[in-house]
């Protein structure tokens, strides 16, 4: 099987919790807040997946409606992650402005469970590790 890169990052941190990413011609921090030792530079690395999940779902739902001639207006995705000692689950709303039938919005609900963000964390993606010293 031959695999395609879809996304690339690299990041750099020094000595505090504050990382640099680097993705494509963009550069944006990362960092935990001042409550877990950070210097709260950036949005912490869950902020940073739920921003993952809410971006693609909300592109996906705009292009989905660009193709059947639907306007949605603006489009509101908001995500929440909750963890607990035997459960965690993201809970995501969606809100258009504009007015909708009851069949585009279950349609739209729809095609919020099969964004490419939502499948990847659905499937539980593997992950592959190596650890280097730099020379």
């Amino acid at each position: 099987m031959t695999l395609t890169k879809v996304a690339s990052v690299s990041l750099r941190s020094d000595a505090s919790y504050v990382q640099e990413i680097e993705s494509g011609m963009h550069t944006f921090w990362a960092d935990e807040p001042t409550s877990r030792g950070g210097d709260d530079a950036g949005p912490a690395p869950y902020d940073l997946l739920l921003a993952a999940l809410g971006a693609c779902t909300s592109i996906t739902l705009r292009m989905y409606a660009q193709r059947k001639g639907w306007d949605l207006g603006r489009i509101d995705v908001t995500l929440r992650l909750l963890k607990g000692p035997e459960e965690e689950r993201i809970e995501r709303s969606v809100r258009v402005s504009a007015g909708i039938t009851d069949e585009q919005r279950a349609k739209l609900a729809e095609i919020c469970e099969k964004t490419p963000v939502t499948k990847t964390l659905r499937a539980g993606t593997p992950i592959t590790t190596q650890v280097e010293v730099a020379r």
